[in-house]
């Protein structure tokens, strides 16, 4: 009778898991190349280069000078890989972190301590009770036409809050064909601030608006996003992260496969204090995009966290700290 070896303690769990990474990879990724076959994605690069050279130079609120373009556009096929930028390293905290802060919002949350149950913890310079007092707000509250506020109860005339995210999924498996799949974080009696209007929100939204274009034929949905003011070099890396995996959960729980992003930026910028470390970024050589799967199990939006994610095949330039006004 032939010998098999015995599996030392642990393998079958071991085995169990590769198996499960494996048909997370066959479930999220049906229209994503093998890695070997992706090719180096320069568009960041390219357009943090553009701004670089060709912005206006501006004077923001914040008081510090700043170089602005209108009106730019990236574009990523989810056949090239997930969009995460090569030029610096945003893998562990800084990944899972932009994934967490997008899932609060998901789930309506508005407060330091409603964002750091979802491991979302970098908002705590912005809401200070000295800067949540100009807006008439408790400490640690971000405000009332802040994301969450504004993605899962937005008000209503009837009284009771409207619910976007929730009524999106249904209208989608509903009505497929609608070109009306569009979710925006606007509040403007929230947002908008001149004498006699106090603004009700720390930071008025900056991204978040999201059309969602369904494609029942080939079972595909399309991400454009919509980006009102675009901090290039520190917050849209993050941005492009957060809306990229809102497509991959939208098309997950459709049973639908995420064919590309689209990031259209208004007002996108470089300020003085980041030129340097821009320079520097501009010095590396970008690299092929990476592979990042999903637990085929989550079948609910609201279900989602952060460890539903795995980021592998990604061999970034090393970490960078870049400051960013407050």
């Amino acid at each position: 009778m032939e010998s098999f070896p015995q599996r030392k303690e642990g393998e079958d769990s071991l085995a169990a898991e590769r198996i499960l990474t494996a048909v997370c990879a066959t479930w999220n990724n049906k229209s994503m190349n093998l890695y070997g076959e992706r090719t180096a994605d320069a568009q960041y690069q390219n357009l943090l280069r553009k701004i670089f050279e060709e912005g206006i130079e501006v004077l923001p609120i914040h008081g510090e000078k700043a170089k602005m373009l209108v009106g730019q556009q990236l574009r990523y096929s989810l056949g090239n890989g997930f969009p995460v930028i090569t030029e610096r390293d945003l893998s562990g905290g800084m990944f899972s972190g932009a994934i967490a802060e997008h899932i609060a919002f998901l789930n309506g949350a508005r407060t330091q301590a409603e964002l750091e149950k979802f491991g979302c913890k970098w908002w705590k310079p912005w809401v200070t009770k000295e800067k949540c007092d100009i807006f008439g707000l408790p400490e640690g509250d971000l405000g009332d036409g802040s994301y969450g506020a504004a993605w899962a109860t937005f008000p209503t005339k009837e009284g009771e809050p409207f619910n976007q995210i929730k009524h999106l999924v249904q209208q989608i498996k509903e009505r497929p064909y609608l070109r009306t799949h569009f979710i925006s974080p606007w509040i403007p009696q929230y947002t908008l601030q001149h004498t006699g209007l106090v603004r009700k929100v720390v930071v008025a939204p900056c991204h978040g608006w999201i059309h969602v274009l369904a494609f029942p034929e080939t079972k595909e949905i399309t991400i454009h996003h919509f980006q009102r003011s675009a901090d290039f070099p520190v917050g849209v890396p993050f941005n492009i992260i957060q809306y990229a995996a809102f497509g991959m959960m939208l098309a997950q729980i459709l049973g639908y496969t995420l064919k590309d992003v689209i990031y259209t930026f208004s007002d996108i910028h470089i300020y003085e204090s980041q030129y340097e470390k821009v320079k520097e970024l501009l010095a590396r050589e970008p690299k092929k995009l990476p592979t990042v799967t999903l637990d085929p199990s989550v079948k609910d939006i609201f279900d989602f966290r952060p460890e539903h994610f795995t980021l592998t095949d990604y061999e970034p330039h090393p970490k960078m700290f870049i400051p960013t006004p407050i």
